[in-house]
């Protein structure tokens, strides 16, 4: 897979207030000139304070120990009034060593229930608000002690995820620990009975804002008894009886603000709502289905009270909030947020209006229903651009999660919706996303790295990251400190460098040395970072330079190491095919020997070919077949048990995917490469046919798929060299394989190549193994050679004649003018044909021509095999000279001489005759060394 997004998962809200990327270019402004020193004591120390602001809190520890000065700056109540702990791993121990830093710590963020226990050690008394995500593992003990240790807590918010763990018990225990909680907000609680909310009610008579959201189950009665409350969601509760529920919530005298979006409200439950609550001014009900499907309510204004549904104008509701709209209805989130003397009451609705919108719009964009294309485009997209510019992190990290997953139709394919992705590029989102990632507070600057590598999944939308300089920003954040920030940006390079557009901006950005060093950073740091950055390298790869960069980054080194001990499947496949890119330049670089030589790669690799995962044995088998190319890398493989194992893969593939076929088959075909006339060669070829290589590889040229029967064939070709494997080829009925292909396959490598298959196997090499059969047992299938023969030949003879029209040939073979022989051989070229080397293919068609002519077929002219050998060349110069070279100065020219003996009817046999030519040919032709 050469791009990734994501919707679920690991969600990166990771805010530490670091931005490690600020201080490098501080301290790379200070190197740039070699006569200013910087004495980092002397900055004022405002402006020491403000530094240390930009930085997470581990970071800021470990600065405030250079020096007494920098210690007690680093300690001001103002630096450690908030505390964000999901950037980096927090247990007990690193909660203890930052409590003398936090006795008036007021506002903090944890991630996971590790750190929610390591909470109590900070011994911050005073804390006001405690926000947590990831917190499935969070039990009703550890939010009890959390409560009871803070007992001045005024908001607890867990979610978005679900808290699967805690029950009413902890409810209760909060409502009496915490008296003076004015915000309450919990996701995908079980059950909320109606002791809890009767606790609440009693004990926290200042609780304004609930927010009981995705849980199973909860007492809508019992809601009825608090009083207190002016903001209420119950956003995703889908078993509330609406009935009671709208009778009692009704007479809540202060309820200002009521959700209830993605639940099953009826319309006659939410008229009431509207006609009766006396107070309520806002009524959220996007994704309601009955009400959808009544339709009834597109206005958006009731009796003076807003309604918000996804059929409705949402900007032109809230802009009806307003007693006075001087600017357009898109811009009134950000003309609120800069009044200086704003409605009290407006100034508490646009707060919770902002949360319960981005809340509902990221769930709605993770479930991604039917039908919604309009909304998105309509407003939905607008809505998140203006959620992402607001003052509440929560609301912004939310609203770019969202971003991140509206746009995708199917994660596991990576495909986006290119209409929904130009709608945010169109609405300036992009510029907001990356000003965004350049945040100093990690958990944007993850979230909206996220957003920026799916919506970069579109040609258009990665053409504007780029144009906007989002590759020096993902490239930088690819050098955090953070983990998932890292990860992020990763997964936008990744997706970036699809294509040959950005690869080359990726590279002069620094990024190819921030992946590699990324492998390094975290080995075992989670399947996430590893397969994006792996995966961006793949892709990087894949062009010539790049590729180049990679091997000096160290990349073969760390892709190998992947290879080699990773146990996460989608990390061994990117791995595998980003070493399989490296080494398909064996003929412009030294990545492919590199990647060889490295130690445990070609182990690694053979091991990977046995894996469960499909995609995994395919990119193994296809990083082989590229190193196959080298001659010391395929007697590596073969040595690493390479043979066995692709033999084995070619047999179990035959319902796999075609990438899968095609790439096992040419792992093969490269092994079995015999051109250097070696006999350790020729024993792989020999083993491959041992192994039972040959019945599954003509299984593959029946294949329809032009890719896998191609292949195929030119694994048959090179193991058709060896006589016992010609004879396994005719025994497995490979003859009508290799025949159909030759006459009927779309491509005309593979006619080409079958047709040279056939021609190795009937040139006399086995009558005599035929004698004993090719079987180590020494019994051989019952076939018929010269039936096979027959069939063969007059195929041959017929794919020669495909070439061209013979009377236009003859004409220009007669003429010898250039232009007609260019127009000819233009015909019959064969492009795909360009990566074999000239010495080896002119042998090859050499072997045609006197196979045909020994044989008494057509002869075909001198200048016949040099216009066939010349169209499946490539078009250089160059190497046309230097195989016309090659041909012309052999002492004897061999298609002549075999004319010759034809022609005057010397007492041959026919027998003598091929094998006279074909001792000819192999001891001049293979073994001249040639000369460009």
């Amino acid at each position: 897979m050469s791009r990734r997004v994501r919707r679920k998962g690991a969600q990166s809200k990771d805010k530490g207030k670091a931005n490690l990327h600020s201080y490098s270019e501080i301290c790379h402004v200070s190197s740039s000139s070699e006569k200013v020193e910087v004495d980092w004591t002397s900055l004022p120390d405002d402006t020491v304070v403000q530094l240390f602001s930009c930085l997470n809190y581990r970071d800021r520890a470990s600065l405030s120990s250079t020096c007494r000065t920098w210690r007690a700056l680093g300690s001001s109540p103002c630096l450690w009034n908030s505390l964000d702990l999901r950037a980096h791993k927090c247990d007990a121990a690193t909660a203890a060593s930052l409590a003398p830093r936090c006795a008036k710590l007021q506002k903090l963020r944890f991630r996971g229930a590790e750190s929610a226990n390591a909470i109590m050690h900070l011994q911050a008394r005073g804390l006001r608000e405690i926000s947590g995500d990831f917190c499935r593992e969070i039990t009703d003990a550890t939010l009890s002690v959390m409560a009871a240790k803070h007992e001045a807590l005024e908001s607890i918010q867990l979610g978005p995820d679900f808290c699967d763990r805690i029950s009413s018990d902890a409810i209760k225990a909060v409502a009496l620990c915490c008296p003076m909680l004015k915000r309450l907000r919990l996701s995908g609680v079980r059950d909320i009975d109606a002791d809890a909310i009767n606790a609440l009610a009693r004990h926290c008579r200042q609780l304004a804002e609930i927010g009981f959201v995705d849980c199973v189950s909860v007492d809508e009665l019992a809601l009825g008894n608090v009083v207190s409350v002016r903001f209420l969601s119950v956003a995703g509760i889908r078993n509330i009886k609406w009935s009671s529920a709208s009778q009692v919530w009704n007479k809540l005298p202060n309820l200002t603000g009521l959700d209830v979006s993605r639940t099953d409200v009826s319309p006659s439950a939410l008229s009431r709502l509207l006609s009766s609550s006396q107070n309520l001014k806002v009524l959220c009900a996007l994704n309601c289905p009955l009400i959808e499907e009544e339709g009834n309510y597109t206005a958006c204004n009731h009796k003076g009270k807003l309604l918000l549904t996804l059929f409705n104008d949402i900007f032109k509701g809230v802009a009806s909030l307003f007693a006075d709209i001087t600017n357009t209805e898109r811009t009134l989130f950000s003309d609120w947020r800069n009044l200086k003397n704003g409605d009290k009451s407006l100034n508490e609705i646009m707060p919770w209006l902002e949360w319960i919108l981005s809340h509902a719009l990221l769930r709605i964009a993770e479930t991604n229903p039917q039908g919604l294309d309009s909304f998105w485009l309509r407003q939905g997209a607008a809505l998140l651009l203006r959620l992402i510019q607001s003052s509440q992190e929560d609301v912004q990290e939310r609203a770019a999660t969202a971003l991140a997953n509206f746009v995708v139709i199917d994660d596991e394919n990576a495909t986006v919706d290119c209409g929904r992705a130009e709608a945010v590029m169109q609405d300036g989102g992009i510029r907001l996303l990356l000003d965004l990632a350049r945040s100093c507070r990690e958990g944007l600057q993850s979230e909206a790295a996220k957003a920026i590598a799916n919506l970069s999944v579109n040609a258009k939308v990665a053409k504007a990251v780029a144009e906007e300089g989002g590759i020096n920003i993902l490239a930088d954040l690819a050098r955090s400190r953070n983990r998932l920030v890292a990860e992020e940006a990763a997964g936008g390079l990744w997706n970036l460098s699809v294509g040959e557009e950005h690869k080359g901006a990726i590279a002069e950005a620094g990024g190819v040395k921030a992946l590699v060093d990324l492998i390094f950073k975290w080995p075992s740091g989670g399947d996430g970072v590893l397969e994006r950055a792996a995966g961006a390298l793949a892709n990087l790869a894949a062009d010539d330079k790049c590729s180049m960069e990679v091997a000096l980054a160290g990349g073969v080194h760390a892709l190998v190491m992947l290879a080699r001990s990773c146990k996460f499947e989608g990390v061994q496949e990117q791995a595998a095919r980003a070493l399989a890119n490296l080494a398909a330049h064996g003929d412009s670089n030294s990545n492919n020997a590199a990647v060889g030589q490295e130690a445990g790669a070609l182990e690694a690799l053979v091991q990977l070919t046995c894996s469960h995962h499909e995609g995994v044995r395919q990119e193994a088998a296809g990083a082989l077949w590229n190193l196959s190319f080298d001659d010391r890398n395929r007697e590596a493989i073969a040595a690493a048990g390479g043979v066995e194992a692709l033999v084995s893969l070619a047999q179990t593939c035959s319902n796999a995917s075609q990438g899968l076929q095609e790439r096992a088959a040419g792992a093969l075909w490269g092994l079995s490469v015999s051109e250097a006339n070696s006999a350790f060669f020729l024993l792989i070829s020999i083993a491959i046919g041992r192994e039972g290589g040959v019945a599954p590889l003509i299984a593959l040229a029946r294949s329809d798929a032009e890719d896998v029967h191609e292949t195929a064939a030119g694994a048959l070709w090179n193991l058709a060299f060896n006589p016992g494997n010609a004879l396994r080829i005719v025994e497995e009925g490979g003859v009508p394989a290799l025949v159909n292909l030759c006459s009927s396959s779309a491509s005309k490598m593979a006619r080409f190549m079958a047709a040279l298959a056939l021609a190795y196997m009937f040139d006399g090499r086995m009558d005599e193994v035929a004698l004993i059969g090719s079987s180590s047992e020494g019994s051989s299938k019952s076939v018929s050679l010269d039936g096979a023969r027959r069939m063969a030949l007059k195929n041959i003879e017929t794919f020669v004649r495909t070439f061209s029209d013979q009377q236009t040939f003859y004409a220009a073979a007669a003429s010898s003018a250039p232009a007609s022989l260019a127009q000819v051989a233009e015909a019959a070229r064969i492009q795909e044909a360009g990566h074999l080397r000239c010495r080896f293919l002119l042998c090859l068609v050499l072997r045609l021509e006197g196979l045909l002519l020994c044989f008494g077929i057509l002869p075909l002219s001198l200048k016949h095999v040099l216009l066939l050998l010349f169209s499946s060349l490539p078009s250089q110069v160059a190497d046309m000279q230097c195989t016309m070279r090659a041909y012309c100065r052999r002492p004897v020219q061999l298609g002549s001489f075999v004319l010759l003996l034809h022609q005057q009817q010397l007492p041959l046999k026919r027998k003598s005759l091929q094998r006279l030519y074909f001792e000819i040919l192999n001891t001049t032709m293979w073994r001249l060394p040639f000369e460009a």
